[in-house]
């Protein structure tokens, strides 16, 4: 596979018109309101083993909730229930690096661009890597560069560069990202023992994220056995995890946000099994506020096209759906989460479904309860039932 981004299908009247006024914030717009303190031991640095012993906080109506074993999903779900899941895969997206002179550079891959082999990276120390700076890459700085890229530009909304690699004749830039990079953990993850492929969900098929979909993370091979076995099917979709994720919310007014774009895909194969799954009573369940991203804001371009409300159709391209509370949602009805940063969108996104007063009391129970937080950490599941 290489690296390239997929491109992305998509009466006057002599009366003076009065501008219209602005209302103010409600306390679910407020970005303040998605604050909370969590002590650093909670932040979790490694993984439990195995996968699927990480605990699960499980919300089954609007008041109630229990407290449970991941493993236990088969339990909680129903026969006829369709799990999606995000089966990008995390590639070595950070890569260290020199300058010509031989200052050290560090490089973390962020987003494919249209043209080949050419990609949006956050530099560091980057304010003097200007348009046109070279920067090598190799195991060896007395030896000529095993991969070498130009910086083409700046990017103004996240402060990175523009990098154009240049990859010798008869190779690819996977090969050499394989060879030199490594798979990026999240700055929070400081002190982690595990393995690169702990980080990699055992589903991951489709090269491209820069941080892995965390709540497929608890998934053994077994478990997906064991629900495919009691009637809970499986279906796929793709968003390659990158700058959307991670960008952080900073108006306080949290309407005024921008998502990035991400790139998407929802195969027919999948779109069948949805349709098929609401036909005959089942549930559809997100796997990760990724799927959730992919699936809504896919069929909200559908209906930018002209189709009913929440029909889906399959599609290739890009989606940068922005989801907080008074959201109208359209295709997911349960999700399975991780516990998410303060202030963060994915937590606004999560709050459209529960409600933001009870999410951040069960987060304030689940740090008494010592749940394990972020991308390491333990996970929630909101069923059908519980939703506002």
């Amino acid at each position: 596979m290489n690296f390239t981004a997929k491109p992305h299908n998509f009466s006057s009247s002599d009366q003076p018109v009065t501008p219209a006024i602005a209302s103010e914030p409600t306390s679910d717009q407020l970005l303040s309101a998605y604050d909370y303190e969590l002590p650093e031991e909670r932040i979790s640095q490694n993984p439990v083993e195995p996968r699927d012993q990480a605990r699960l906080l499980v919300l089954d109506s609007p008041t109630q909730h229990s407290h449970r074993i991941f493993r236990d999903l088969p339990d909680l779900l129903r026969s006829g229930d369709l799990l999606v899941l995000n089966n990008t895969r995390v590639i070595p997206a950070r890569l260290y690096g020199r300058k010509p002179g031989g200052a050290a550079i560090e490089v973390l891959l962020l987003e494919p661009q249209p043209q080949p082999n050419c990609w949006l990276a956050l530099v560091k120390p980057g304010r003097r890597l200007k348009p046109g700076a070279a920067i090598e890459f190799g195991p060896d700085p007395t030896e000529p560069p095993s991969l070498k890229a130009t910086v083409l530009a700046t990017d103004a909304p996240t402060g990175g560069r523009i990098l154009q690699f240049e990859v010798p004749d008869g190779e690819s830039l996977q090969t050499r990202l394989h060879e030199l990079g490594q798979v990026p953990l999240p700055p929070y993850i400081t002190q982690s023992e595990a393995e690169p492929e702990r980080y990699q969900t055992v589903y991951a098929a489709q090269p491209g994220a820069v941080a892995a979909p965390t709540a497929g993370l608890h998934f053994t091979p077994e478990l997906l056995a064991k629900l495919q076995a009691q009637g809970i099917d499986q279906a796929f979709v793709t968003l390659h995890v990158g700058v959307g994720t991670f960008r952080p919310v900073e108006a306080e007014d949290i309407t005024q946000h921008a998502m990035h774009s991400e790139w998407v895909e929802v195969p027919a194969e999948t779109v069948a099994k949805i349709q098929r799954t609401r036909a005959q009573g089942g549930r559809v369940i997100a796997v990760g506020t990724t799927v959730v991203r992919t699936l809504e804001g896919v069929a909200q371009q559908a209906e930018q096209n002209g189709n009913q409300f929440g029909e889906l159709q399959p599609y290739q391209g890009k989606v940068n759906l922005f989801i907080y509370p008074g959201y109208q949602w359209r295709v997911v009805e349960g999700l399975i989460t991780n516990f998410h940063l303060p202030c963060s969108s994915l937590l606004m996104l999560v709050s459209a479904l529960v409600s933001r007063p009870r999410l951040m009391a069960l987060y304030q129970e689940a740090i008494a309860e010592q749940y394990r937080f972020y991308s390491f950490g333990d996970a929630m599941l909101v069923l059908p039932e519980a939703r506002i």
